[in-house]
């Protein structure tokens, strides 16, 4: 681990000596890549010990989508879930007063969100530093981040915990880069690009793919990509994960300082000890999650309101009448014949659909079956 940790401080300081132009970019393209690699050792140690790669806190997923709480000590996470879901978590003026995972379940429009405190996270955590590696670990099984900050605390706190989600693969508010990469048996590094690179060459991408000892593949940009993007891809290791940036304790700065945070894309203003913004920040949650309440109607019945069918996911292949089959058995599919939906998905209300119409939040569906 010491070794590792080495060899990575080493790469990072080589990085930050060499100077970024086009004659530089290959080798530059190269430390990134033998910086990711070491970053995998990391993340996933070999070895007879008595971690496991990986190895998180053991908290079962439990409800419709999973929220986890990141942020420095003392910034009010233990308060927050104390607020949101009723479950009791120790709060205190000193730091480190949580020290393991404490779930806790948010009921809003008819879902449950499992939310996680998680403890206090220290700038060197992806190193293995603290329980840093077990709280993230955690992190890339949810399915929203949300970064809390204390507003009277410095705004580079914000882009240190980044730093530490990134070093362990995880990726915030990104898409994956749409990249083709296909191994093969003989023929060399072809690179091909279907737009304008200006990040990447021939010369990078193949000195990337040596790094990771691939002689004979295929690249194809479909966009802009940089060298980060083609080494995500290669690693094929990545979370993307939303992400909200949830500022705490904001009656302890000016109005001029929240109107700041205010114009910045991803962040939510709060004050969780004196309930300011809480429906605000729930509403959010609920968009960044791209939840979709599906109500079900039997055959001469009316719908059932009450207990609604959540789909989540933010692409439309998530929402179709298809995943809410899979949602309910996976053999329903099997049977189906045709499904009646009600609500805004819909040109006329009722219309008979199939297997690959796209869902509304609060449509009303009844399937039927063939005989």
């Amino acid at each position: 681990m010491a070794e590792i940790l080495q060899k990575i401080e080493e790469i990072e300081a080589e990085m930050a000596r060499t100077q970024k132009n086009k004659a530089t970019s290959g080798h530059l393209g190269l430390l990134k890549a033998k910086l990711a690699k070491l970053r995998r050792e990391l993340i996933t140690p070999s070895g007879t010990g008595s971690s496991k790669p990986g190895e998180g806190f053991e908290v079962s997923k439990s409800g419709d989508a999973r929220v986890g709480l990141i942020g420095f000590p003392s910034v009010g996470k233990s308060t927050l879930l104390t607020k949101l879901t009723g479950t009791r978590s120790e709060a205190a003026d000193y730091e480190f007063t949580t020290l393991t995972c404490i779930p806790g379940t948010i009921h809003y429009r008819g879902a449950k969100i499992q939310l996680l405190d998680l403890p206090g996270i220290i700038e060197g955590a992806k190193d293995g530093k603290g329980r840093g590696r077990q709280v993230i670990a955690v992190a890339r099984s949810c399915n929203l981040i949300l970064i809390t900050l204390d507003a009277a605390k410095p705004a580079f706190h914000k882009r240190l915990i980044e730093h530490e989600l990134e070093g362990f693969g995880i990726r915030l508010n990104k898409q994956p880069a749409n990249i083709v990469f296909r191994r093969k048996d003989r023929g060399g590094i072809a690179f091909s690009t279907a737009v304008q690179a200006t990040h990447l060459d021939e010369e990078i991408v193949t000195s990337i793919c040596k790094e990771y000892r691939i002689h004979s593949a295929d690249v194809i940009l479909r966009e802009d990509a940089t060298a980060d993007d083609l080494i995500d891809v290669i690693e094929g290791n990545r979370v993307y994960v939303p992400c909200l940036y949830v500022v705490n304790k904001i009656d302890a700065i000016s109005m001029e300082e929240l109107e700041l945070y205010d114009r910045l894309p991803h962040f939510v203003p709060i004050c969780a000890k004196l309930d300011w913004n809480l429906d605000g920040l729930l509403a959010e949650i609920w968009e960044r999650l791209a939840l979709v309440r599906v109500y079900t109607k039997p055959k001469g019945q009316i719908p059932d309101f009450n207990e609604p069918i959540i789909l989540k996911g933010h692409f439309e292949s998530q929402h179709t009448v298809e995943a809410f089959c899979n949602r309910l058995h996976k053999g329903l599919i099997k049977d189906f014949k045709h499904a009646v939906v009600w609500g805004t998905s819909c040109r006329f209300c009722p219309q008979k659909v199939g297997k690959d119409h796209v869902l509304e939040d609060e449509d009303v569906i009844q399937i039927v079956k063939r005989v």
